[in-house]
């Protein structure tokens, strides 16, 4: 029979056990949901981007969509350098203008209104450690989860999905052969704004074809996994 020490100090060492585990549990759940809060995928779902990609207010979505176009236009015809150059060189022009244009006005009419822009001056432009140190560990984060899942698919772990990588960068040799990163860019930026208010007037039947499709693929995969040899089962940890 174990004497009652012995039982008590069994009993807080499980209970201490217990509570890291908790805590290592909660600690891991919080930072995933800070990693799916601040990721891509949930900044496109976003009220704002969405307003923007699904015309809302057509004068917004338009100057957006102008000059990100322009962006990428001009970096297709010159380099990143001089487009750089080019954009702050005309932000400096207009604030150089506009500043020597109040101090015009304001020598005429005698008036001592001071620096146009002080209200911006007083603004704090700083960013704090805070955030700072949020979006590191947010990335670092991002950046941690890509490189398990690509050490996944180039050692082979689950068939099937090196496979699909294989066939993906086979595709994307053609792409690159015909067109180059800003074009795809390009294409990108134009499709953002236009397939989004197409999919809402036809939802419906791109739906409907989209789950016939994704059936297809489904069936020809598990197709295909049970007919290689010995292709590995995925299995999902719950």
């Amino acid at each position: 029979m174990a004497d009652p020490m012995t039982q008590s100090a069994q009993i807080s060492s499980s209970q201490g056990l217990a509570d890291g585990q908790n805590s290592v549990a909660a600690k891991d759940s919080k930072m995933s949901d800070s990693f799916l809060s601040s990721s891509p995928v949930s900044l496109i779902q976003s009220p704002q981007v969405k307003d923007l990609v699904h015309w809302r207010d057509p004068k917004k979505s338009g100057v957006v969509f102008g000059l990100s176009l322009l962006t990428l236009l001009s970096l297709a015809a010159f380099s990143v350098i001089s487009v750089i150059s080019y954009l702050l060189l005309a932000l400096l022009c207009v604030t150089i203008s506009f500043r020597i244009y109040k101090s015009v006005v304001q020598a005429v009419q005698k008036s001592n209104d001071g620096h146009p822009f002080k209200a911006l001056m007083e603004k704090d432009v700083s960013i704090p450690p805070e955030t700072f140190h949020k979006h590191v560990d947010v990335s670092l984060t991002y950046i941690n989860r890509f490189l398990k899942q690509m050490s996944k698919l180039f050692l082979v772990e689950d068939l099937i999905d090196s496979l699909k990588l294989a066939v993906v960068m086979w595709l994307l040799t053609y792409v690159g052969a015909v067109f180059n990163g800003i074009t795809i860019l390009i294409l990108a930026d134009i499709l953002l704004f236009a397939v989004p208010p197409f999919y809402e007037k036809n939802k419906t039947q791109i739906d409907r074809y989209m789950e016939i499709a994704r059936t297809q693929v489904n069936t020809t995969m598990a197709k295909l996994q049970e007919k290689l040899p010995g292709a590995v089962k995925r299995t999902k940890a719950e």
